[in-house]
């Protein structure tokens, strides 16, 4: 990621540096690019004189924005008018310096920062990272005299946008981000903030996009191991052998068509604990007590026997991205130094077609001895997160159990692309969430669940069916399966996160680089963070 750091603010009222040269660098300091932030005017404000009712606002100006323009000669308001530019959040103007001007960066840049919501800012950050590849100097103003949290949510923004997807092959690489970002006014917290939430983002992310010929479940266990040597995290792992004599019946039967074996890989953050003190060591299994969080991680989803359309294939290489996300929130939580434990359980499985396939039909009897009559085998997420859920209530002790899955279509279809599916048992907790998907910037819409749909899950050869019966047509597809996964954690205070819709994107969307999203990472941060504050405070964690 781009190396950041701060300067002296610029003066509110002059827009000169209190200290050092802020907007206007001498040559010798390497300056490529300036950036200041320009924002919508007021819409009755004509864009220049004589025009029309209908004619487009004038940017506002924001700090040192009007002392760039007198240096580079020229006017704003013209040129934003001519290039359709209002200051709405993620649009920028190229400005170049005029001729005899050699000594002035060779661009600035006028970023619409919209109405400076945070949400607005994230666009803003993420649109001045892919302006600016290659380059290797930027400073900016953009959040000089903002709050701690606006220049988080720009920092984030522009952190997230400047993600690219590993590539393998011989073609050239595209240009990386910018080495370096001075940002005048910089509150360090907010720095801080910033790079913890994206580096966690940034490694769902590259877990997720790993293509599925490499990223089989033993190489997410192996991954998983190095993150909890590096980070001074706890680590155990159930291979085939170990699963099966212990009962893990829905990840043995997922994966039970692949040559790629089922792994359950536990990581655990304790206080206090360094990397120094745990690198290389086996733990012990005990109770984890504090948050566990529980990823699905179906690392290829071929459908199995209920085989997938050709259409929906491409994508399914990243039906680990709850795994993904899980891991990467656990290493934060050792980063941010939490004063509660969290731990991680990644259930990871092959959903292939073989010889050894489990089968519509089949009766699966899971961890805690429940029997589930099988449906259809493309609904294997449910399945492996039922055994991964069970034995988290039962033995790790969680005081919050929160499940992250690209669990359903279904959801991905009521919700679309931006908002995930939020499930839970407790209302205090659902609050929580929903307010750590509106800082965080990953929003999540609250679905119910529905005690009148249960006869759904009823089987005649088993416990429960984890599945509608065929021609049921029932719809309720994200709340059945979420009232399925509720069967498996008792009293526990549980969430359940779909996140099938918010997964991925087909392009640059704002924050989101092309591919995976690592959905999820900056909210379950947000969550933590959250809590922290509360325990802290001594007050009710909850």
């Amino acid at each position: 990621m781009t190396n950041v750091s701060g300067l002296a603010p610029l003066d509110p009222r002059s827009g000169e540096p209190g200290d050092g040269t802020g907007l206007n660098p001498a040559p010798g300091e390497g300056v490529d690019v300036l950036a200041v932030a320009i924002a919508p005017g007021p819409s009755s404000e004509p864009a220049q004189e004589g025009a029309g009712d209908g004619a487009r606002p004038v940017p506002e100006p924001r700090r040192g924005a009007v002392e760039a323009a007198v240096r580079y000669g020229i006017d704003v308001a013209s040129r934003a008018d001519a290039a359709g530019i209002s200051g709405k959040a993620g649009e920028h103007l190229v400005v170049e310096p005029p001729r005899g001007k050699a000594d002035l960066p060779g661009k600035l840049i006028y970023l619409g920062v919209g109405d400076e919501s945070h949400q607005s800012l994230r666009r803003a950050g993420a649109c001045l990272a892919r302006a600016t590849f290659g380059v290797q100097r930027i400073r900016t103003s953009v959040v000089d005299g903002l709050p701690l949290q606006a220049q988080q949510a720009f920092l984030e923004g522009f952190f997230l946008g400047g993600y690219r997807a590993p590539k393998t092959g011989v073609s050239a690489a595209a240009k990386p981000m910018a080495v370096n970002l001075e940002v005048t006014g910089l509150n360090p917290q907010a720095l801080v903030r910033a790079e913890t939430a994206a580096r966690a983002a940034w490694l769902a992310r590259d877990l997720t996009n790993t293509p599925p010929d490499i990223a089989t479940p033993a190489w997410m266990a192996e991954q998983s191991r190095a993150v909890a040597e590096a980070s001074g995290l706890e680590y155990e792992e159930w291979n085939p052998v170990r699963l099966a004599a212990e009962g893990f019946g829905g990840l043995m039967a997922v994966g039970s068509g692949s040559s790629h074996g089922p792994r359950l890989v536990r990581v655990t953050y304790r206080p206090g604990t360094t990397a120094a003190a745990t690198a290389g060591k086996a733990s012990k299994p005990g109770k984890a007590g504090g948050v566990v969080l529980v990823g699905k991680g179906i690392t290829f989803d071929s459908g199995g026997i209920s085989l997938k359309p050709r259409e929906s294939m491409p994508a399914m290489k990243m039906d680990m991205a709850g795994s993904a996300v899980v891991l990467s929130v656990v290493q934060a939580a050792a980063e941010l130094g939490l004063p509660f434990e969290v731990t991680g359980l990644l259930a990871l499985a092959e959903n292939a077609i073989g010889a050894s396939s489990y089968r519509p039909g089949d009766v699966v009897r899971t961890w805690n001895g429940t029997t589930v009559e099988i449906g259809n085998t493309d609904a294997e997420g449910r399945m492996v997160l039922a055994d991964a859920l069970a034995y988290a209530a039962d033995q790790l002790d969680p005081e919050v159990l929160v499940d992250v899955a690209t669990l359903t279509g279904a959801a991905a279809l009521g919700l679309g692309k931006r908002h995930a599916a939020l499930f839970g048992n407790r209302s205090d907790l659902l609050s929580a969430f929903e307010a750590a998907g509106s800082s965080s910037g990953e929003p999540l819409w609250q679905l119910p669940l529905v005690p009148d749909y249960d006869y759904l899950l009823e089987s005649d050869t088993a416990d429960l069916a984890h599945v509608a019966p065929v021609g049921a047509k029932a719809g309720g597809g994200a709340i059945l399966a979420a009232l399925f996964l509720e069967k498996f954690v008792g009293e526990t205070p549980w969430i359940h996160l779909d996140i099938a819709g918010p997964m991925e994107v087909g392009s640059d969307t704002n924050e989101y680089s092309k591919g995976a999203t690592g959905f999820g990472a900056r909210l379950l941060i947000a969550f933590l963070r959250a809590r922290a504050a509360r325990t802290l405070a001594g007050l009710d964690a909850s």
